[in-house]
């Protein structure tokens, strides 16, 4: 129970530390000054979402995200939100490729190369189904996290660790919404693609409360972090660059091996949520449905989606809080049908 809570717990975490968030970009969009009850309030909010929806995927047994939106929101509105995870996971992927290929012209390999690479690498992973993303976040995440936390920790003693959590300067928090809701869509796909592979409501509550404790502590030493680099972040389009700059060249070379491997996780979540969704409609194994996605995939990747993520994120933003709403109050809305 406790290995398997741990899997689900890092799977959880792969999917939410993607490159916007291990790059500083996503939580200094969302926190900065004034965020440290907005940030213990996400973890909480974070730890319900996460034990609600995979409550749900364990009693339904599911191998996709439809069972658990109908159940949350009704089969109306599961097919909005049905094509807009699709687009959703889909675009983000596309844009994961787009970035992996990017990244890896810093060791001087060109930008085709590169995307060919984290394409490879993607289809490989599927030859194991499911396991193969669960054994590659048990392994790839708690490396992330170790080394993004000793950069933060050495950081923070550095400057002298003063943490500011001033009672009557919290007026950011509701940021813990709007950052908890973004996040929903890819958890949502992710959660219920393992449903029945759940064995114990123990599973649960490990990855539930694991996984909040772990990024509510994360995204509060990476926002202190930040707050003390705040004059420098506007020079930098990956904000932990304005934190690495106090270090080695080899420590940028490293986190940037590392910015890659979230690049790489979030790019496995995103392929992993669509292939779970429409492998019931094909008889093809999850590898080879892969490689047909990414083959869809790669010629996108060349266009700009910057004007595409401007429209799309806000969209998000607003049409999450519905959903995230739906699954905070669905433990009472159970109880109040008085379903088991």
């Amino acid at each position: 129970m406790i290995k398997a809570g741990f899997k689900w717990m890092f799977l959880i975490i792969g999917t939410m530390i993607g490159a916007g968030y291990a790059s500083g970009r996503e939580l200094w969009e969302f926190f900065g000054n004034e965020s440290g009850f907005a940030i213990i309030l996400f973890a909480v909010l974070f730890s319900i979402c996460v034990s609600v929806i995979m409550g749900i995927s364990y009693n339904q047994k599911t191998n996709d995200y439809v069972p658990v939106l109908q159940l949350l929101m009704g089969k109306k509105l599961t097919r909005l939100y049905d094509y807009m995870i699709i687009l959703y996971l889909f675009s983000v992927t596309v844009v994961m490729l787009a970035g992996g290929g990017a990244t890896l012209e810093v060791v001087h390999l060109p930008y085709w190369l590169g995307i060919m690479f984290i394409s490879g690498l993607l289809v490989v992973l599927f030859f194991w189904d499911t396991k193969g993303i669960t054994s590659m976040n048990s392994v790839v995440v708690p490396i992330l996290i170790i080394f993004l936390i000793g950069i933060l920790l050495s950081f923070q003693f550095l400057q002298g660790f003063s943490v500011n959590l001033s009672v009557s300067k919290q007026g950011n928090w509701p940021a813990a919404f709007t950052f908890t809701a973004l996040n929903i869509l890819p958890l949502v796909a992710v959660l219920a693609g393992i449903g029945s592979e759940i064995k114990t409501k123990g599973e649960i509550w490990i990855a539930s409360v694991g996984s909040g404790v772990v990024l509510g502590g994360i995204s509060f030493l990476y926002n202190e972090s930040l707050l003390k680099v705040a004059h420098d972040i506007m020079f930098y389009e990956i904000p932990l660059f304005a934190i690495l700059k106090h270090y080695p060249y080899f420590m940028v070379l490293v986190m940037s091996g590392l910015l890659w491997v979230a690049i790489y996780t979030t790019a496995a979540a995103g392929l992993f949520g669509l292939t779970t969704r429409f492998r019931k409609y094909v008889s093809i194994p999850l590898w080879a449905l892969a490689f047909f996605l990414i083959l869809a995939m790669i010629p996108l990747t060349k266009i700009g989606f910057s004007t595409l993520i401007a429209v799309l994120y806000p969209l998000y933003g607003v049409l999450n809080l519905y959903i995230l709403a739906a699954i905070l109050l669905y433990p009472i809305a159970k109880n109040y049908h008085g379903e088991a």
